[in-house]
């Protein structure tokens, strides 16, 4: 039997969510693939085997024969156009341009909370000090953002569920699962996409001890 044509490279801690979010839109598209892990704090990520494969030298990387992609979004949208059979982007074009804004405004704006709640809160428990005056501004940007983009409680973002559901309930979950204040109907927003199969499955990956 052929292995998969299909090699993503992920942090071995398994706390990374932009490699979550290509993860889980490969598990939603059916598609095949193994999952390599890297031990960023040993730097095997710029290792000179990774260098030649990677252009950025990060995680995730999706390998797919001689092309090798990185930079989540990036991957996500290259799935997207490949595999389009099951679609993990909304098919409107302008509701299609707003989950990329909100992707992209996620891994470029609100520094404080990712400094002060990293992932170790979501993926491992950990619980982190009270918010500097700073992340309390950026949480309360977060906050009112998702409530703009969600008013009315909908299930999802933009109607059907896309990939940028996973992306703002993991940055709404670097405060809800530290016991931040975040309004309820965020908290069930989130706690509604946490139980998606995709994402119940990196959520219980096996993580090494920290």
């Amino acid at each position: 039997m052929n292995p998969p044509a299909l090699r993503l490279y992920v942090d071995s801690l398994f706390t990374s969510p932009y490699a979550m979010s290509v993860f889980v839109a490969l598990r939603e598209k059916g598609l095949a693939f193994d999952t390599l892990t890297l031990d960023l704090d040993a730097a095997q990520n710029q290792s000179a085997d990774f260098a030649r494969l990677s252009l950025t030298q990060r995680v995730p990387t999706l390998v797919e024969g001689e092309f090798a992609l990185s930079e989540s979004s990036a991957i996500t949208e290259y799935l997207e156009e490949t595999y389009p059979a099951t679609p993990i982007y909304p098919t409107d074009a302008k509701q299609r341009a707003r989950a990329r804004q909100v992707q992209a405004w996620l891994r470029s704006d609100l520094l404080p909370i990712r400094q002060e709640r990293s992932t170790l809160v979501v993926f491992c428990g950990q619980k982190m000090p009270p918010l500097s005056p700073q992340a309390e501004v950026a949480a309360a940007k977060l906050i009112g953002a998702a409530q703009a983009l969600l008013a009315g409680n909908p299930a999802n973002l933009f109607g059907e569920w896309s990939i940028a559901d996973v992306d703002l309930a993991v940055m709404l979950n670097r405060l809800i699962l530290n016991g931040d204040d975040v309004p309820a109907e965020l908290v069930a927003y989130a706690q509604r996409q946490w139980q998606r199969p995709s994402v119940q499955e990196w959520v219980n990956l096996t993580r090494p001890a920290l």
